[in-house]
């Protein structure tokens, strides 16, 4: 049996938040847009998190629009100490699972005053940019990020699906404290970029930890998973933990059962001959 991954990090130096965190994004409707069928089961959602010890919750204004941040604000605001909210700000949503990235500054600001007010906060903790827009220069959204950070708006700053030389030109601008990109046990395509957040210290932000359509990698993952007596999911969640201390992670979900059994991977614990298998599951998909 390997020493077991620490539990917590700390993001920008200021923020330490348990690694197993919750994504807001499913407690919207069908294809991210409007409200969730069972509003009542958002809201026990959210307030489970925190009860499970959760304390990094992620969302973003496009997330409904505006729904989850809504929601989350009318869950738990006041909030606790030591509760960390991300948001998010650069997707145009014009319905069910259509995004259209915007970096605009002018269209940005809109976004995080709006953000602020569903919120109810004067200063959001961590504000990462959803996407960079090709059709916007990228210094004039870092340069619009920094001064927001300038007047108080946001105190740190994060980025998502972006490369490594993206992450250099932003830090031009500003310390990046977190990178979101697609990541998981069977996609490492970011893997250069999660080496790079590990050598910089900046937190990297899995989404998508696991294709679920991927059937020779869930073929794997389930033998594993009969060994170690947990779900599939438990186990890819928890080789995201074993895979370094500075990833964390925001699964996400509509349900509290589904929410407690996403907790439950800390309980989960792999040996390095797991590991190695698993660490064999990208080369072989």
């Amino acid at each position: 049996m390997i020493t077991k991954y620490k539990n917590t990090f700390t993001i920008g130096n200021d923020f330490t938040v348990n690694r197993m965190g919750y994504g807001a994004m499913r407690i919207t409707g069908k294809g991210i847009w409007g409200p969730p069928a069972d509003k009542d089961e958002a809201i026990r959602v959210l307030k489970r998190t925190v009860d499970l010890g959760i304390n990094f919750i992620d969302t973003a204004d496009s997330y409904g629009p505006n729904v989850s941040e809504d929601l989350i604000a009318e869950a738990l605001f006041p909030y606790a100490d030591d509760l960390l909210i991300a948001t998010k700000g650069g997707f145009m949503r014009s319905g069910p699972n259509e995004w259209t990235p915007n970096g605009d500054p002018e269209y940005l600001k809109a976004a995080l005053d709006g953000s602020l007010k569903r919120l109810k906060l004067e200063q959001i903790d961590l504000y990462q940019l959803h996407r960079v827009d090709e059709n916007v220069p990228a210094e004039k959204t870092f340069a619009f990020l920094k001064n927001a950070q300038q007047e108080g708006k946001i105190k740190h700053i994060g980025l998502s699906e972006v490369t490594v030389d993206q992450i250099k030109q932003a830090q031009e601008y500003f310390d990046v404290v977190s990178v979101q990109n697609k990541y998981s046990v069977d996609n490492r395509k970011w893997e250069s970029v999660l080496d790079y957040t590990i050598e910089q210290g900046i937190a990297f932000i899995p989404w998508n930890p696991m294709n679920a359509g991927n059937v020779s990698a869930v073929e794997k993952l389930q033998k594993i998973s009969e060994e170690v007596g947990a779900s599939v999911h438990q186990v890819a969640l928890s080789w995201l933990l074993y895979r370094s201390d500075n990833i964390l992670l925001i699964p996400g979900t509509s349900s509290v059962e589904h929410l407690e059994d996403n907790v439950k991977t800390l309980d989960v614990e792999l040996t390095e001959e797991q590991l190695s298998k698993l660490d064999l599951i990208a080369a072989a998909v």
